[in-house]
């Protein structure tokens, strides 16, 4: 099946970001993980804690940029799939979600922008 330009461009900007967490030193747990409630972009290892990644790119800043995109109805879908995600630990480790915003050809890591 062919894929899109818009899924081969999101396939490159979640290899930009997996590339930038992992040269800052996380660890790589899983990608794209998806459940009924949503999909996880990227869940990385940092220290004893995961770190729950969602990437978003825009060409421009025209409506609102990468992180605008990020809708109150996304960020209860990312809760709900990282909840769901968490239930196969017997005691959850300390999490976070990290935004990885790729704009403009810019790529900027914002850390612990949603609380659970």
């Amino acid at each position: 099946m062919s894929r899109t330009t818009r899924q081969v461009a999101g396939q490159l900007s979640e290899d930009a970001a997996l590339a930038h967490l992992q040269a800052q030193g996380l660890a790589l747990i899983e990608r794209n993980f998806l459940c009924k409630m949503g999909e996880l972009d990227l869940i990385m290892r940092d220290g004893a804690g995961l770190v729950f990644v969602e990437v978003r790119r825009r060409a421009s800043t025209r409506f609102g940029g990468a992180l605008w995109s990020i809708t109150p109805a996304k960020q209860k879908r990312l809760r709900q799939a990282a909840r769901f995600y968490l239930l196969r630990y017997h005691q959850a480790p300390p999490c976070r979600f990290d935004v990885i915003a790729i704009q403009d050809g810019q790529l900027r890591w914002l850390r612990n922008v949603l609380e659970m």
